[in-house]
């Protein structure tokens, strides 16, 4: 698994994730999973907004859904479009990430690549790859409990030219290009 966090809002994940998409779908079967990981008061917005209703649709649990649309505009959809089989949603209360992960994981057949838009799923999961876009003046709090164990550290949603993506015995790896 590939897993792509971020120090705030609007920072290149969806970017980042669609570009490894897209110049790998041809070699991996991929799966996406975006996880919105629910804090504080069970069923209030936790960003005090009103209007998405990710976080009053639920009270308890989780809920993994699977993204059939590709044609707007939501992170999901994109995902779908850029070349993923499969894309699930996973609204999740903290205490049952692990729980609504390994639901998610029922889905995924064996050798298929996820690539997970999250930075609390990293709680609970060690994945392949860890990426964390870092191009954020302020860090919000699930990044900053998770970004020391980040691989690598972007401040553009682009891998560096010299690494390619490359599938081992042991999985997916991020490799340098003409290393040693």
């Amino acid at each position: 698994m590939i897993q792509i966090g971020s120090t705030g809002r609007n920072s290149g994940k969806t970017t980042l994730a669609k570009e490894l998409i897209a110049a790998n779908y041809r070699h991996f079967s991929i799966y996406g999973l975006k996880v919105i990981t629910i804090s504080g008061a069970r069923g209030k917005c936790q960003r005090g907004e009103t209007g998405c209703g990710i976080c009053t649709s639920i009270d308890e649990g989780y809920e993994l859904i699977e993204e059939k649309n590709c044609s707007g505009s939501k992170d999901t959809m994109q995902l779908l479009r850029a070349g993923c089989k499969k894309v699930y949603l996973l609204k999740v209360f903290h205490d049952h990430l692990l729980e609504g992960f390994l639901t998610f994981l029922q889905y995924v057949p064996r050798d298929t690549l996820i690539i997970c838009e999250s930075n609390s799923i990293r709680e609970v999961v060690k994945p392949g790859l860890f990426i964390m876009m870092g191009n954020q003046k302020s860090i919000k709090k699930t990044a900053a409990t998770v970004i020391e164990q980040a691989d690598i550290i972007l401040d553009q949603p682009k891998l560096p030219e010299n690494f390619s993506l490359i599938k081992k015995k042991e999985g997916i790896c991020l490799v340098e290009k003409n290393a040693g």
